[in-house]
């Protein structure tokens, strides 16, 4: 029996999507894809990341042999010109007469280009395929000023793009009066914006361009407030429009603003003939996410198998994040009194903002929006799909748990077996706990294979492994934390087996516990217990280390470095600022001066360093460990040294407890505080460890943390003598440095200990479990063994070639390099 054709028309993520899952469900079809552009399908919801190394082959959905190995004809760089829906064929380009029985549109969309004067100048672009990336990346050698042209999500997207080609003058250009309006409202805009400013970018709102001016390219835009915006590079992500060209050619029925009308089957006005993706009209909608698109693609595959199945239109909440900022909305995001209640957390300080809309009885979660930290999105986002009954305070779902339930019910095991986890894939609850239960899935990389939960753009993650941990809970298994999938132990038994085998590089340790080569998640972890245990140099790790130890400076836009030296207690002599401010202008370097109370130097090339780091220890500087999972700083006030108000001489505790602890390898980065009296100017509460002075000594606070979750430190001890509060904090930092999982900072590994602060003041202040004495010893062990990085790195001929972009790199630099300041000076007039 012949086989019936299928044709594909279109080879985005949308058509490789249909082709993977139709060959999941039968073998009964010869399958035909035809794509417009030269190379695979590929991954253009990351397609920025294109600008940060990944390469075409890196974004590929696929291998370059799944086609062939699945029976599927793939013919590249080949656009379909005309359907005969009479004759049942298809004519291309190349000349190919192509029969089909069934037809599937997956055209996809094209950017929307406004017809503006000048718009076809050279220096004008659109952000769409690899190609346009291309062409930026040429062009944005020698362009100095970007702007992009709309500030929705494509928009915020491609300025993303426009900062990471190393243009560090950018401009976004919105219509609208906020940024994202269809997706946020005024105040989260208005937060938004002004993380987007800290960055670097330029917002300009309510700005319609009239003209695009210059002679052959781009020089400048004409608004019709009759402003003007140098630039000279631009581009447009001001929307898109349905590639639904072909479709009219064939007479099929469009909308009137575009789009190709389908039914609830995604079939076109021709029953043979199916539109699915962003080229799809539905109910007089077009989707413009990727997983609606996905949605359609097993839809159209169902009924092509006689399977049962409807397209109904699609939950459009979304989280992305944005040039490093979180943003989401989901649910109805604008619902207003009367038709809701809203619930607002604002912090400008930390660039917070959330919005919850519930009902008026309190009873349901209706919508809402998160900026800055949209950890909760998942759970909000299912508690508002499955219409879960929220908690008796609903602050708490964006406040935290204030001695109740922080999430609706019991979390994500509270879900119906129908609430959908992975919309990119539309795998269910019920799905994933089978795979566990069932399937014998344990971790992530298994219910991925078995379910494809996650695969698709991974914001579903953390839900995902909740639930495997959940179900195996619920299943009596025991969960065993390992760090990866090529150790099978915790950070802590790796830590424990390393130190009595007395391992110190990474391939005996893989050699004798671990199997394969290793990965981005343990090496660096391994490189972090090497280096903490035995106080040696993490340059010796070699390939192992984050990027920013194997450098010993934080890599910044535009690929160089910051030089951050340590200024213990935030205390420095006149001599010393003149040797930074002298080491800045040798080396053209942009200044700051930090809230941990230190100066930063940003813009230090490569090479430079060694030359840097000579220069600032000549002068009595160490390396401040800016860049390692370490001690950063000890923020001190100016005590009773200075202060009428001082109780104790806060200063110099402060460089004693930051001189003890410089250079210790932790799990995460440690900030520490000094106050000389309860008005608390050094924020000790908010760091790691605090110390703050009364009249009988000191206050011992820890696990703290001023980050993007902001959490006061717990008080360990009261009213001790400083001998006291040094045994305390020595304990304490050892046994978290033992403990700990990677990254985890000590707010969450206290937040995580069964027990919580009770069992840590045992551990600590009791000796419960009987290691005080060791953990007193390892870290004399540390001090007595610490050494500055930057100087063993340029005193050691080996380590310090690593400095060099090449063997043979002159010693002088290109005089035509030269460095651009970070802020300038924004004309009034061009707002």
């Amino acid at each position: 029996m012949n086989k019936k054709n299928i044709v594909i028309i279109g080879n985005g993520m949308v058509g490789y999507k249909f082709c993977e899952k139709l060959v999941t469900k039968t073998d009964s079809y010869n399958m035909i894809v035809f794509g417009e552009e030269p190379r695979r399908a590929y991954d253009r919801v990351h397609l920025s990341e294109y600008f940060s190394g990944k390469t075409a082959e890196d974004l590929s959905m696929s291998t370059s042999t799944w086609y062939q190995e699945n029976n599927i004809t793939l013919h590249l760089g080949d656009p379909v010109l005309e359907i005969n829906r009479n004759t049942k064929t298809i004519h291309t380009q190349k000349g190919i007469l192509q029969a089909y029985d069934y037809l599937i549109l997956a055209t996809g969309s094209a950017p929307f280009v406004p017809n503006i004067p000048g718009i076809e100048k050279k220096g004008v672009f659109v952000y769409r395929t690899i190609e346009d990336l291309e062409q930026m990346k040429e062009h944005a050698k020698t362009a100095k000023i970007g702007a992009v042209m709309g500030g929705g999500l494509l928009g915020l997207e491609a300025a993303k793009a426009v900062l990471d080609l190393g243009i560090k003058d950018a401009h976004v250009i919105e219509f609208a009066p906020r940024l994202m309006p269809r997706q946020i409202d005024s105040a989260g805009s208005g937060l938004l914006q002004g993380k987007l400013n800290e960055l670097g970018l330029n917002i300009h709102l309510n700005k319609s361009t009239s003209e695009i001016i210059g002679e052959n390219k781009i020089e400048a835009l004409v608004f019709n407030d009759d402003t003007k915006l140098e630039v000279d590079m631009l581009v447009i992500s001001a929307g898109i429009r349905p590639r639904d060209e072909l479709a009219k050619l064939a007479g099929l029925e469009v909308g009137t603003r575009g789009g190709i009308l389908v039914n609830n089957k995604m079939q076109t006005s021709d029953e043979a003939i199916f539109a699915i993706g962003e080229c799809a009209l539905h109910q007089e909608m077009i989707y413009g996410l990727v997983a609606p698109g996905y949605e359609m693609a097993e839809v159209v595959a169902s009924h092509l198998c006689n399977i049962e199945k409807s397209f109904t239109g699609f939950d459009m909440s979304t989280k992305l994040k944005l040039i490093g900022v979180d943003v989401a909305s989901f649910g109805d995001a604008f619902v207003s009194e009367p038709n809701g209640r809203t619930i607002v957390f604002e912090d400008t300080h930390k660039g917070i903002y959330k919005r919850i809309n519930i009902t008026n009885d309190g009873k349901y979660l209706l919508g809402g929006i998160l900026i800055g930290d949209a950890d909760a999105y998942n759970i909000l986002l299912q508690t508002v799909n499955n219409k879960l009954v929220l908690p008796p305070n609903p602050e708490d779902l964006i406040l935290g748990s204030r001695g109740g339930e922080g999430e609706s019910g019991s979390g994500v095991m509270a879900l119906p077996d129908d609430a959908l986890i992975c919309s990119c894939e539309a795998v269910t609850k019920g799905m994933i706990c089978a795979a566990v239960t069932d399937g014998g899935c344990t971790d992530l990389n298994g219910v991925k294979k078995c379910t494809k939960a996650g695969t698709g753009c991974g914001g579903c993650v953390p839900l995902v492994k909740d639930l495997i941990n959940g179900t195996m809970e619920q299943n009596g298994v025991y969960i065993k934390n390992v760090l990866c999938e090529h150790f099978d132990y915790s950070r802590q038994e790796l830590l424990d087996l390393i130190k009595l085998n007395k391992i110190k590089d990474f391939d005996t340790v893989l050699d004798h516990f671990g199997t394969g080569h290793g990965c981005e998640t343990c090496k660096p972890a391994v490189a972090n217990i090497l280096a903490g245990l035995w106080n040696d140099l993490i340059l010796k790790q070699d390939t192992i280390q984050d990027s920013n130890d194997r450098f010993l400076a934080n890599i910044q836009k535009g690929g160089t470095y910051s030089v951050v030296p340590r200024i213990p207690g935030g205390e420095i002599t006149p001599d010393k600022l003149i040797v930074i401010g002298q080491v800045g202008k040798k080396y053209n370097l942009y200044t700051k001066i930090t809230g941990g109370q230190r100066i930063d130097l940003f813009g230090a090339h490569l090479n430079d360093l060694p030359a840097i780091w000579e220069e600032l220890i000549d002068a009595g500087f160490e390396s401040g460990h800016a860049y390692g999972k370490s001690l950063r700083t000890v923020k001190s006030c100016v005590g009773s040294t200075w202060c009428r108000f001082g109780l104790q001489d806060s200063v110099s505790f402060a460089i004693e407890i930051e001189d003890r602890y410089k250079g210790l390898r932790s799990p995460h980065k440690l900030k520490g505080g000094v106050s000389g009296c309860i008005r608390e100017c050094a924020e000790a509460q908010s760091k790691d460890f605090g110390i703050i002075a009364t009249e009988k000594g000191y206050n011992l606070y820890v696990c703290g943390n001023g980050g993007s979750k902001p959490q006061h430190a717990l008080l360990l001890a009261a009213d001790i003598d400083k001998e006291t509060c040094v045994i305390y904090l020595d304990r304490f930092l050892m046994f978290y440095v033992r403990t700990a999982e990677p990254l985890s900072r000590t707010a969450t590994w206290l937040n995580k200990m069964d027990g919580g602060i009770a069992y840590l003041k045992n551990v600590v202040i009791n000796d419960s479990l009987g290691i005080a004495e060791e953990l007193e010893e390892q870290m004399k062990y540390h001090v007595s063994t610490y050494q500055c990085e930057w100087k063993a790195a340029i005193e050691n001929p080996e380590m310090r070639k690593k400095f060099s972009h090449f063997v043979n790199a002159p010693e002088e630099k290109d005089p035509t390099v030269k460095f651009e300041e970070m802020r300038k000076q924004i004309k009034a007039e061009a707002w």
